[in-house]
């Protein structure tokens, strides 16, 4: 394994480790998981250590090829002064937590993530709890039952907190160069991107993905408008001068701008769509989400296995809300059934 340039028409997958910007390499490690099958980990040069961005998954795969990527840099895993983590979520946060009690690496997450980790970090708190409530005000009782009978034990081992809060906006000082850490909640409350401004790049996490899109309003704890959210954090990053996309999952993209005017554009789109399946008889979240197509493919949601389906109910959810937010729709509970109703 070698340090090479980074070929955005390559399969962003393969193992290795790439150059997208001197003395900035992407690392990407496997995911245990049959949807997205790697994480991109940004190796930050700095002085005689290196700066991580997100960490991968604490499973025995991505740890051995992380260890192989440093390796062709000239360095250990206990080398990595710091892990600057994106978000809270597994496949991001949980092996720099099991790196951390072997080489005392230092860890920072967004603030906006602490509801979220103490739920998780809760030895009492059985595995996906708070979604399955979540499912039923939904009217998704079938997949909630599903979920419920698969779920298995929950484990806290690699659910600890960070040694620092990131409070944004905030410069983070390197040896080499300075990181601005943007909060960007809406994929999770405390997401954080990391602009570089000066090598204008962008470390986005989930916020900005180049060919796909983030689940929105499945949390622990959740937000009260995700999408709403998210759709304000889009914006914000918008706002900021263009840069060079380093995403966490998928190639490297010239423009953050481009992909967030597409990623706008998707969710109005959506909007609309979602609207629309109330004059053709939905009134809950799993109803309207049994009429929607999900994933480039256009499948039925009965296509989906039933976490897939978990993501796309609740993502359903999270644009009902807003449109009843926005006055464009009404909502009511009743039998501990959220339902939906045009105004008049």
């Amino acid at each position: 394994m070698i340090a090479t340039t980074d070929d955005p028409t390559a399969d962003w997958t393969e193992p290795g480790v790439f150059e997208v910007a001197p003395g900035v390499h992407r690392i990407p490690l496997p995911l245990p998981t049959d949807g997205l099958r790697a994480v991109n980990v940004y190796a930050v040069d700095d002085g005689d250590g290196l700066v991580l961005i997100d960490s991968g998954w604490a499973i025995t795969e991505a740890r051995e090829q992380l260890g192989k990527a440093l390796a062709a840099l000239g360095c250990g895993l206990g080398d990595v002064r710091r892990f600057l983590v994106t978000h809270v979520h597994r496949d991001h946060y949980t092996l720099a937590v099991t790196l951390r009690r072997e080489f005392g690496n230092r860890v920072s997450l967004g603030i906006g993530e602490r509801a979220t980790l103490e739920m998780i970090a809760d030895p009492d708190r059985q595995p996906l709890d708070s979604e399955i409530g979540q499912l039923r005000r939904t009217g998704a009782l079938p997949i909630a039952q599903r979920l419920q009978e698969s779920r298995g034990e929950h484990d806290k081992s690699v659910w600890e907190l960070p040694d620092d809060w990131l409070k944004g906006p905030a410069d983070i000082a390197l040896q080499t160069r300075s990181l601005l850490a943007v909060p960007t909640p809406g994929h999770t409350r405390g997401h954080l991107v990391f602009a570089d401004e000066l090598s204008g790049l962008l470390f986005a996490g989930d916020h900005v993905l180049p060919h796909i899109t983030p689940s929105i309003g499945l949390e622990q704890a959740p937000a009260e408008l995700p999408l709403g959210n998210y759709l304000n954090s889009l914006r914000l990053v918008r706002q900021r001068p263009d840069a060079r996309l380093l995403p966490a999952h998928g190639p490297v993209a010239d423009s953050v701008h481009a992909r967030i005017d597409e990623l706008l554009d998707h969710h109005a789109a959506r909007l609309q769509a979602t609207s629309d399946t109330l004059g053709r008889g939905a009134d809950t979240a799993y109803e309207a989400a049994g009429m929607l197509g999900w994933t480039r493919r256009g499948r039925t949601l009965d296509e989906l296995d039933p976490f897939n389906q978990m993501l796309a109910v609740m993502e359903t959810a999270a644009h009902l809300d807003l449109l009843v937010a926005q006055g464009q729709l009404r909502c009511a509970e009743r039998d501990g059934v959220v339902r939906y109703t045009y105004p008049g």
